[in-house]
């Protein structure tokens, strides 16, 4: 086999691990398995909604090369997470019926790779550089937002829920809707399919991510959200990725980490319930907020080490 040719391979098997991979840093893990799993998520919710999410991350990779992010990078899913939301997003504003939203979903997905550049170099070439603090899903909304807000005439109704309301059902069924809302889902089966996946990643990732959802859901119960919010996933799934982020990810597992994700995580709901209640479009934005602003209280923190 030529050099040439050697490359060629490398490079489509680099863009198809990205691809696989991209679903799994969702929830920061980069295990294949992990991915796979929640892309089968997608597909399970609306085939549809697994393809918008293939090209979404597709065109995240294609974004994540023009702005010279490596091969190895993209091997990784760092440059097509945020893609493969941007098409999950679009299919649950705009469903899929039309051409024009699968090319928009590509097309979406290739901005996540400038705007991925611009947010980290903001956190990588300015005064808050000591904080490190990550980009994490800070593309997919800016991204998702844009085109929402630009497409809110063509924008399709949610389908009605066919989750219960009643009090313990929902919060029962609250514990898997969280996890698996993350990505736009509402679906237990599709939330069990990605726990399992956490879990495979790793259990400390899988018991953080039961634990954000469990906390979250207590917490948006004493602030009183609806029910109905509560079993879809809507009221805490923000929850679910400030407690893997903060127990196990950005900071270096120990009882501190995940007793000092508690508060945070309660943060969180608060921060999801205000957004709600002022009618601006979510997404992950409680998360993302509420993550930077903890991470830069850990720094000053000497019992918590980031990872």
């Amino acid at each position: 086999m030529s050099t040439t040719s050697l490359s060629t391979t490398t490079a489509i098997v680099q863009w198809g691990q990205g691809v696989l991979r991209g679903p799994s840093q969702v929830y920061f893990q980069q295990n294949l398995f992990t991915g796979v799993l929640v892309l089968a998520a997608f597909f399970v919710a609306d085939w549809r909604m697994g393809v918008l999410a293939v090209l979404g991350a597709l065109g995240g990779i294609a974004g994540g090369l023009t702005m010279r992010f490596t091969l190895e990078n993209v091997s990784t899913g760092m440059q097509s997470f945020c893609g493969a939301l941007v098409g999950a997003a679009t299919f649950a504003a705009l469903g899929g019926n039309g051409w024009w939203v699968y090319a928009l979903s590509i097309v979406g997905g290739f901005a996540t790779g400038p705007v991925t550049w611009v947010v980290n170099a903001a956190f990588t070439r300015t005064v808050l550089k000591k904080f490190e603090l990550p980009y994490t899903t800070a593309p997919f909304v800016i991204v998702s937002t844009i085109i929402a807000v630009s497409t809110l005439r063509l924008a399709v109704p949610s389908a009605p829920t066919k989750l219960p309301s009643e009090p313990v059902a929902s919060f029962f069924l609250s514990l898997l809707t969280n996890i698996s809302q993350v990505v736009l889902i509402d679906n237990p089966v599709c939330g069990a399919l990605i726990l399992l996946g956490l879990f495979i990643a790793s259990w400390r990732v899988g018991a953080a991510a039961v634990l954000g959802s469990l906390f979250g859901s207590l917490v948006a119960i004493v602030l009183g959200e609806p029910w109905p919010e509560i079993a879809n996933g809507l009221a805490n799934y923000s929850g679910v990725l400030t407690a893997i982020a903060l127990a196990v990810t950005f900071l270096k597992s120990s009882i501190a980490s995940w007793l000092f994700s508690l508060p945070w995580i309660a943060v969180t709901a608060i921060v999801t319930l205000f957004m709600h209640r002022i009618g601006v479009v979510t997404y992950t934005w409680p998360y993302i907020l509420t993550t930077w602003a903890a991470l830069i209280v850990a720094y000053y923190m000497r019992r918590l080490k980031r990872a």
